[in-house]
């Protein structure tokens, strides 16, 4: 089952680098570095980054799972890791990225 068709469980274990790495090619456009996943994304102007903001915030607050973001004029970058794993990254953190990506295929990323 596609991530982004996953929901994420509470109590979600740290991932192992080798796992990392594996998952990374389900979420084009994200990287993994020191337990945080992020992704910059480009939209058309601020109304949109704004549009994409909520969205993304409707997806956290279903998947009860919520990321840092940075607001731009026409950017959002999205961060995600899981606190209670200790900072690390779960498979959760994917699953949130995969359903951040498919909120608007068409998009750039940085």
């Amino acid at each position: 089952m596609k991530l982004e068709h996953r929901d994420c469980v509470r109590h979600a274990n740290a991932l192992d680098p080798r796992t990392i790495d594996t998952l990374l090619n389900d979420v084009p456009g994200w990287t993994a570095v020191d337990g945080v996943l992020s992704r910059e994304f480009r939209l058309p102007d601020y109304r949109a980054t704004i549009a994409f903001v909520n969205a993304v915030a409707q997806v956290a607050e279903t998947q009860d799972h919520h990321p840092e973001m940075t607001v731009g004029h026409a950017s959002c970058s999205v961060a995600w890791s899981t606190h209670s794993a200790g900072g690390a990254l779960t498979e959760n953190d994917f699953i949130c990225a995969a359903k951040v990506n498919a909120l608007y295929p068409g998009m750039t990323s940085a």
